[in-house]
């Protein structure tokens, strides 16, 4: 069959206690990773693919043999493998890129498919210009900060940072969506088609909803949902994109 797909997906918090079942999404994701391998030309990971990610200098977190095996044999097949940081896995080395060949992403990136111009994201942060995020974004991307959190044994660490992540989304919860007026991504992406016009899909994850919305005569945004509660993928076929939902 011929490879011409393209394939989205986010926020899968591997190793979250959020999960009903963590091996098993673990599982299900590989399963998908190869139905998409069957006729894509380009995998994109939009974030938070973990729920917790540091690479140390010779070390990387444990867990996660199966889904890091598949996406190397996706890759090692031919196909472009796309992995974006999210605001769970920011602390990236070069071990996906050598170990597994995937092209990794720090920024938003827009990029031609086809006929169709994307821009795509994981989305924290993107129209949201409040004080706490700014002030946890600064933190986690310090670099002396960064250092002295390295040196501390992960015996410490991994724990704390699960223990975080978990915590602040029970206690936050996930907001439903806001509706077109409130929705920071859909705000951002209006503001953005003003000096990018010719953008056709803006693709993020970040918020835990599925949203497929029309923002324009030919613009749309898709917000790709998670693998907590959706199990949930868009795939561009050369001329639309879909929000799916993976059953197997």
């Amino acid at each position: 069959m011929a490879q011409q797909k393209i394939y989205f997906l986010s926020d899968a918090h591997l190793g979250s206690k959020s999960h009903a079942d963590s091996f098993e999404t673990e599982r299900k994701l590989c399963r998908w990773l190869d139905m998409a391998k069957s006729d894509a030309k380009a995998i994109y990971l939009l974030g938070d693919m973990f729920d917790y990610w540091f690479e140390y200098k010779n070390v990387v977190p444990k867990g996660f043999t199966r889904v890091l095996g598949k996406l190397a044999e996706v890759s090692d097949s031919g196909v472009e493998v796309h992995f974006f940081i999210g605001n769970h896995d920011i602390w990236l080395g070069d071990y996906l890129t050598r170990e597994c060949g995937m092209i990794l992403h720090f920024e938003p990136f827009v990029t031609t498919l086809g006929t169709r111009k994307f821009y795509l994201a994981h989305g924290d942060g993107l129209g949201d210009d409040s004080l706490s995020f700014r002030f946890l974004r600064a933190l986690f991307h310090n670099k002396f900060l960064i250092k002295c959190f390295a040196a501390v044994h992960p015996t410490l660490t991994v724990p704390l940072a699960y223990k975080w992540s978990y915590s602040s989304r029970e206690n936050g919860g996930v907001q439903e969506y806001l509706g077109e007026d409130k929705e920071h991504l859909v705000l951002f992406a209006k503001q953005k088609i003003v000096e990018m016009p010719d953008i056709d899909y803006f693709v993020f994850g970040h918020r835990h909803i599925l949203l497929d919305l029309p923002i324009g005569s030919h613009t749309r945004v898709i917000i790709l949902g998670d693998w907590i509660r959706y199990f949930s993928y868009a795939v561009f076929d050369g001329e639309k994109v879909e929000l799916l939902q993976f059953e197997e």
